[in-house]
Parts: C-alpha cells; structure tokens; sequence
C-alpha cells in the first residue's frame, strides 16, 4: 500500500510538471513539437507504471528520456530520475544507490551537453528564444551538468538518509517483536514451572495425608468392636488429619492466585520446625518411627522447605508400600558444606520398582535445585532406603 502510494505521488507530480511545462512549450510562437511532448510524458508514466515490478528496465528508460527531453520535450522527464535516484536511495543497499547515481550522473552529463546545443541550434524550449552565442556552448554545458549533478547528489543522499531512518526503524520494531516474543515464552515457562511445582507440592500434601488417614482408618475399622474409645480417637485424628490438608490445600491455591501473605510465607520459611509434628503424625498411623537430628538449619532457609518434603515423601512411601514394617529411621545430618537426609525402614523385603513413580521424581527434582543426589532403593535384608544429599551453604 505504502508502494502504490508513492507511485500515485510520483505521477502526481510528474503530471503536474509536465502539464505546466508542456504548456509553456506550446503558448508560444516558438514551440516545441506537441507530439515529442505527448510521446515523452507516456513513456514517463509507464515506466513509473512498471516501476515496482521491473525497477532496473524502468530506471533505464528515465535515464534515457532525460537526454530525449531535453533534445526534443520540455524537461519534465527530468522529475522521473530525481525519483528514481530518491527511491533507489530508500529501498536499495547504499552500493547499488551510489552505482544509479554515478549512472543518472553520466546521462545528466550527456543530457546537458543535449540541452547545451539544442537552445542555439535545435527546436525551442519552453518558448525562449534561440541563444546566438553559438561558441558559449562548452560554457553552457559545464553550468547544466552540475545542476543537474548537484540535484542528482541531493535527490540520492536525501534517499539515503530516509532509507537509514526506516531500516533503523525496522530492526526497532523487529527487536521489540523479538523481545514481546522471549517475554511471551519466559513467562510460558515460568507458568509450567510454576504449575509443576504446584502440582508437586499437592502430590506431596494429599499423597501423605491420604496415606496417614487410610492407615489410621483402617486401625480404627480392626479395634473398633474391642478398643472402641481408642476406634474413636483414631477417627478423630482422620478428622484433625483431614482439616490440616485442607489448610495445605488452601495455601497452595492461594499461591496459585497469587494472594499468599506473610503468615503463610511464614509457614512455608518454618518447615524445618514441622518435622516432628509430620513424625507424630506418621507414629498415629501406625509406623515406629525413630527421629534423629545433627545440627540445625536457619529457621529462614528456603531449604527447610525441601527437607520437609523430602521426609514427608519417604514417609508416605514406607506407609503405601511397606509391608510388616519394623522399625522407621529419619536422620537429618547439618554441616557446613550441605546437609544429608536418611529415611530407611526394616520390613518386608521388596522388589526393585522400574517406574520410580512421581514421588522419587519430586525428591529428585528438588535436590537437583541444590546441586544434590538422590540414592533410593532396597536394603540389604528388606525394607527401603532413601538418601539425600544437598549442597547447599544456607543449611549451616
């Protein structure tokens, strides 16, 4: 659209010069032959016409109607090279536009020595009347060349200069789109990231909970007739268990929509102190689990976070998976280069699982946050093991 209406402006003016020129040609007692007038100004506006698609056929013919012009027309052709030479400065590389000025420069040289002898000798122009200093000419064609290469100068630097603007324009544009684009795929990932953490986070908290209320439901079905009042108490911790997921739950998708405040970052930063409550709550489910703690960890540490996890994880698997469960070790080892977190159980033995399923996964993937590894897998006799270490400078 840009292109049609340069073009449009083009003729415009074109029309415009050679109607006012044209007219003075023809006024006149000394006139200029109408018919080399109506055959230049057609030949004019085709090669405007057929500029877009042949720009090399069409900047030939207005280099060569500018000597035709001044030989026999009005001079308006030379509007057409004026345009040429700007356009070619816009939308061509500097080398090509610098070559069409050397070219239009050696046409417009060639046209005023046309110019130059045409005014003494040939048909009049624009209704003047003939010069008689016929050996003035050399004079004559000096003066008209470097008119017309002083305006074929500013016509290609002025091309130049507006063709930098836009490609200078362009890459802004195209670097702002570029950068819209890298937004628009960091915050994709972040979005998947964040979507997978939540989905970890609610696997960690309705894996363990729901693992703790069957057990703990299934203890209260067996005494229920024999042991009522302890059936009883054992329900009570499934309601108790149950209210403390719904507050994880809620947590999580307050996260979610981004309205968590400082009580629940608070809890979050305070993992580390929920450790022996996740213990307790193992112990009512029916695990004899042994705590054991070397060292401490900054009440602040972010990794307090993914040493609650982990042991809650370990925890859930022992009671969806182990069978005639002896004895539960969860030992939590503080130094100055990292920390390690063991959680082993004696029972049944078991046989080595292909998928890890999305548990380990999680543990794994959270260690990797702090440059840590992750051991999980039978002991030797029966039951399982689950050994972590993180690298971390915050744990001490």
């Amino acid at each position: 659209m840009s292109g049609r209406r340069s073009d449009l402006a083009m003729l415009g003016v074109y029309a415009a010069v050679s109607l006012v020129l044209g007219y003075l040609s023809v006024e006149s007692s000394l006139t200029t032959p109408a018919w080399a007038l109506v055959a230049l100004f057609v030949a004019g506006v085709a090669a405007v016409l057929v500029s877009r698609r042949h720009p090399l056929a069409a900047f030939i013919v207005v280099l060569v109607l500018l000597p035709l012009s001044f030989a026999g027309g009005s001079g308006a052709e030379a509007v057409l090279v004026v345009g040429a030479l700007y356009r070619s400065g816009v939308v061509a590389r500097p080398q090509r536009a610098w070559l069409a000025f050397a070219a239009a420069a050696a046409a417009g040289t060639i046209a005023a020595l046309v110019l130059a002898i045409r005014v003494r000798v040939g048909p009049p122009l624009l209704g003047l009347a003939p010069r008689v200093d016929v050996d003035a000419w050399p004079l004559d064609w000096l003066a008209i060349s470097a008119v017309v290469i002083a305006v074929a100068l500013i016509a290609t630097l002025v091309g130049l200069d507006v063709g930098h603007r836009r490609r200078e324009l362009q890459a802004l544009v195209e670097r702002a789109e570029q950068m819209r684009r890298e937004r628009d795929q960091e915050a994709h990932i972040a979005a998947v990231l964040e979507r997978e953490r939540i989905s970890r986070e609610m696997h960690d908290v309705i894996a363990h909970s729901l693992a703790v209320m069957i057990a703990v439901a299934d203890g209260a079905q067996a005494s229920a007739e024999s042991r009522p009042e302890e059936s009883r108490r054992a329900i009570g911790r499934v309601a108790e268990t149950g209210r403390r997921t719904l507050v994880e739950m809620r947590r999580l998708l307050t996260s979610v929509r981004g309205e968590t405040d400082a009580v629940d970052r608070q809890r979050v930063q305070a993992s580390m102190e929920r450790i022996p409550a996740l213990i307790a709550e193992s112990r009512s489910a029916g695990l004899p689990v042994r705590f054991e703690q070397v060292g401490a960890i900054d009440p602040d540490a972010m990794v307090g976070l993914t040493v609650y996890r982990v042991v809650q994880e370990a925890l859930t698997n022992v009671l969806r998976h182990a069978r005639e469960v002896q004895d539960v070790l969860v030992r939590i080892s503080v130094a100055d280069e990292g920390l390690s977190i063991l959680v082993e159980d004696r029972s049944a033995p078991v046989v080595p699982i292909a998928d890890p399923g999305r548990g380990l996964v999680g543990i794994r993937e959270r260690a990797a946050f702090y440059d840590g590894h992750v051991e999980a897998g039978p002991r030797p006799g029966g039951g399982w093991r689950v050994f972590v270490r993180l690298q971390t400078e915050a744990a001490g």
